[in-house]
């Protein structure tokens, strides 16, 4: 006899706790054991909690996962959670795809794409205002401001990458943000320290580097809610040269911008990643690409940090946290006392 069982959001289950819930399926990847059987990795998400189903070619789900289960789906599962060091997991008892009917037990799709904790508007508009105020070379301020109005829509929405950091709609603008800010105050600090640098640090030069930095990645990725995938221009030039590109295609719009003014933010634009493993085809040669570089450098690396130690399990034991993540090292939790 079949009874009827709470429905609840997967990031609210307990270890050992059998529900039903609505998930979205977020990857889907096929591979083979040691003894060449196939099986199916899958990850299915609410907004705050990934788990993982192993699908093994003997369950009764493997071949509807093989030939109908899709990335970006909804489904209702019955599922038995647990926790591991491998993270949450599901044991699948029951899977089929949500229907209409769903509505009525709570189903809302806007409830399993990760987003910022931050207002799209709020921070569009702050960016918007940094440039405006911040930048005083009118030309190259007219340039910046053009390019963010032409882009409104898509800059607050998109991710700022497929995975590692900032993965998540608003993350784009979330970043672009921090390392404007982060790039004003270094900005602002190292122009009072060495006041005899000739030439004479430009800030407006910083800011509007920092603000576009990452434009390409307007080109480079095709932003779905559920996970952002690379565009064929992404994968064949990258962010860096189609940003470098949308910069120089905007600023013939402006006759009264300099030369050596676009040649040096050109530079930041290409440079900011510092090494050519990172993607940079030269290393930052002035003092503006290099405080670019930083304050996206340690933005990007913070958040992957800080995301870990945001997803510590409750209860863990252990003084570091496992390799498993997007820094590739064990992060130091504290040492653990006997109570």
């Amino acid at each position: 006899m079949n009874t009827a069982r709470e429905v609840m959001l997967l990031s609210e289950m307990e270890p050992g706790q059998m529900a039903d819930s609505f998930v979205l399926l977020v990857s889907r990847q096929r591979s083979n054991t040691r003894d060449g059987k196939p099986y199916f990795r899958v990850q299915f998400r609410d907004h705050a909690t990934v788990a993982t189903a192993m699908i093994w070619s003997d369950t009764p789900w493997f071949e509807d996962c093989e030939t109908n289960w899709s990335e970006g789906e909804f489904y209702k599962v019955r599922a038995r959670y647990e926790e591991s060091k491998y993270g949450p997991q599901l044991d699948i008892d029951r899977i089929r795809p949500v229907n209409d009917e769903d509505a009525e037990d709570g189903f809302d799709p806007g409830l399993y794409f990760k987003r910022s904790r931050f207002s799209s508007d709020e921070m569009f508009a702050e960016l918007t205002d940094i440039a405006r105020e911040q930048i005083t070379e009118e030309p190259l301020r007219d340039l910046v401001l053009d390019i963010l109005d032409e882009y409104a829509d898509q800059i607050k929405v998109i991710a700022a990458a497929s995975r590692n950091h900032h993965a998540f709609t608003g993350g784009f603008l979330e970043h672009v943000l921090s390392v404007t800010r982060t790039a004003c105050y270094l900005a602002d600090k190292y122009r009072d320290y060495y006041r005899e640098m000739q030439p004479p640090l430009n800030k407006s030069l910083v800011v509007s580097g920092a603000i576009l930095h990452d434009i390409g990645k307007l080109n480079e990725l095709d932003y779905k809610p559920h996970a952002s995938s690379y565009t064929p221009a992404g994968r064949l030039i990258g962010h860096i040269l189609l940003g470098r590109d949308l910069v120089r295609e905007h600023a013939r719009k402006f006759e009264e911008l300099s030369p050596e003014t676009l040649l040096r933010l050109e530079h930041m634009i290409v440079s900011h990643q510092n090494l050519p493993e990172w993607g940079s085809p030269i290393a930052p040669h002035t003092p503006e690409a290099l405080l670019v570089h930083y304050a996206d450098d340690v933005d990007a690396k913070f958040h992957m940090m800080a995301t870990t130690l945001e997803n510590i399990l409750p209860g863990n034991e252990d003084a570091f946290s496992g390799r498993d993540n997007a820094l590739r090292r064990s992060i130091f939790l504290g040492l653990k006392t006997p109570e």
